[in-house]
């Protein structure tokens, strides 16, 4: 069943749904697709609000089309030129040369780069924090939200009707027409894709705050319409890296089945000893952005891998840099390492998660050396009871 994807007689939703791609961004596995959202505004003066994926051009611009019944749009306004929002810019500045292009300055350095429209300059309207534009019974906010995020991210917001259009705030992946809960894949969407700049992402919150906001309307994923709290809630928790559930997450690396055995056991330790949730990542197979997902989610990780080239297993030293490059922190954090004749994972890891910010490392670290033995599995008991205390 498709969401509700109505938002007033006035403001209508344009955007389209693509099924049929598999990696967003080139790197993001998303079996239930992506939305790429648009809106336009009818009013005295019409405005269309973001264009879309060069891979659903025709579909977009038909429902563009459809919605203007003949009439023309006065502005375009852009709110992200990354050009799975942006791609449609050039296709629509030409289609109606009269239509002013509303971003700020930054926008309009980056469109210079993307496109060659003609007389960009005269036909633009640069706005600049809090300036507004009335459309009639419409008046639109400008909010700018660098970061969040890309440097020239700007947010709008409806004042008659409450609507904040979000830009990539807010977004989730998934077609509007799945049948799923939003906080699991916006949960994987923002910390993959946003993650980095919560400290951004809180400044955007602040000024959301002083706003009356009935509806939130993103570029990805549902336009959401109830319980406001709970999704700016969460994306509260999510900027300020605060654990959002108490359990471990315990991520491994394996090569030859011998780090899996002994997490598998770790696992079993955990739910005797007490732990509310375990999570657990086969990194050389799961998918890698949500272990990302699962790291950040909760307070408590254990980190184990097998040694290799004098090093770390390469899956895990990616997953550790990728989480290092996403200002990961605040978290309690569990070694244990694997390795025949030299053990050096633990070395390697330990090296990586040193310019991470308020990680607690346990003090009881686990040499597996080759296989469990006794002594090992009697550090990992050690290992699985600190790490709950």
């Amino acid at each position: 069943m498709k969401k509700d994807i109505t938002i007033s007689e006035d403001i209508k939703y344009i955007g389209v749904d693509d099924h049929d791609i598999d990696l967003f961004e080139g790197q993001y596995v998303v079996p239930n697709g992506i939305s790429y959202n648009s809106y336009i505004i009818k009013d005295e003066k019409i405005a269309v609000m973001d264009t879309v994926d060069r891979r659903k051009s025709e579909e977009w611009l038909d429902n563009l089309e459809k919605e203007l019944a003949g009439k023309e749009p006065d502005y375009l306004v852009v709110s992200h030129m990354e050009p799975d929002h942006s791609y449609n810019i050039g296709v629509l500045a030409e289609k109606y040369p009269n239509m002013k292009i509303i971003g700020n300055d930054k926008i309009f350095e980056f469109m210079k780069q993307f496109f060659e429209i003609s007389n960009l300059e005269e036909r633009k309207i640069v706005v600049k924090e809090a300036e507004e534009i009335s459309l009639g019974k419409h008046t639109l906010q400008f909010f700018m939200a660098p970061m969040v995020h890309w440097p020239e991210v700007m947010v709008s917001y409806e004042k008659t009707e409450k609507i904040v259009f979000a830009a990539d705030g807010f977004g989730k992946f998934g077609t509007l027409d799945t049948d799923e809960e939003w906080d699991c894949e916006a949960r994987r969407y923002y910390f993959n894709i946003v993650g980095k700049y919560g400290v951004q992402v809180q400044m955007l919150l602040k000024k959301l705050a002083t706003l009356d906001v009935k509806m939130i309307c993103p570029l990805h994923g549902p336009i959401l319409k109830e319980n406001l709290g709970h999704y700016i809630g969460k994306y509260d928790i999510w900027s300020k890296y605060e654990a959002e559930d108490d359990g471990v997450f315990v991520a491994y690396a394996s090569i030859h089945g011998n780090t899996k055995d002994a997490v598998l056991e770790l696992v079993k330790m955990l739910e005797e000893k007490g732990a509310k949730k375990v999570a657990v990542a086969d990194l050389t197979r799961d998918d890698m952005a949500e272990a990302i997902e699962d790291a950040f989610r909760y307070d408590k990780v254990i980190f184990a891998a097998a040694s290799y080239n004098a090093s770390v297993f390469p899956a895990m030293e990616s997953f550790l840099r990728q989480l290092a490059g996403k200002n990961y922190q605040n978290k309690k954090v569990g070694i244990i390492e694997n390795g025949t004749w030299a053990p050096t994972a633990g070395k390697t890891m330990k090296d990586i998660i040193a310019g991470m910010i308020n990680i607690t490392l346990c003090e009881n670290e686990v040499t597996i050396k080759s296989r469990l033995n006794d002594v090992s599995r009697e550090q990992m008991e050690k290992l699985a009871a600190e790490i709950l205390n």
